[in-house]
């Protein structure tokens, strides 16, 4: 169950306003992220798995950095498609969290906080947003909804 706010609105009149966007809101939330992550993964494609592998995942001591590579393409592409309709939503919004935390400890972290230092303020942002999508789910309007199941 949900905590309840004793916060009390300043403009009552916004409580209607607010219960109808909410579940919109957060689907726009949902959405946006899984294409984030496409958009993200883009470059990846482009370049291949084997530059990704040597450019970013061994150049930062992941290893095998070949299998971090495909297992990452993977997540960014297909967890990308499943947030947006939101299927298996809580199971790909984890894995992508865990993975934002693997990027901000094994890669970002030594940058400080700027993400124009290449710092970890983008892969934060990322991972706790999705740490909330995975503990959320999909909400209404998902797949796992239409379905009837979520994991």
């Amino acid at each position: 169950m949900a905590a309840k706010s004793n916060a009390r609105l300043l403009y009552p009149g916004l409580a209607d306003f607010y219960a109808t966007w909410r579940d919109i809101s957060y689907t726009l939330v949902r959405i946006v992220v899984g294409v984030v992550m496409i958009m993200h993964v883009w470059g990846k494609f482009k370049i291949g798995a084997g530059a990704v592998a040597a450019n970013v995942m061994a150049k930062n001591g992941l290893e095998p950095s070949m299998a971090f590579a495909y297992a990452a393409m993977f997540l960014e592409a297909v967890g990308g498609v499943c947030l947006i309709i939101g299927l298996f939503t809580r199971f790909f919004a984890a894995a992508l969290a865990i993975e934002m935390l693997i990027a901000l400890f094994g890669v970002h972290w030594v940058r400080g906080f700027s993400v124009s230092q290449g710092g970890y303020e983008y892969v934060l942002l990322l991972g706790v947003v999705l740490f909330a999508i995975a503990i959320r789910g999909g909400g209404p309007y998902s797949a796992d909804n239409a379905i009837g199941k979520e994991l």
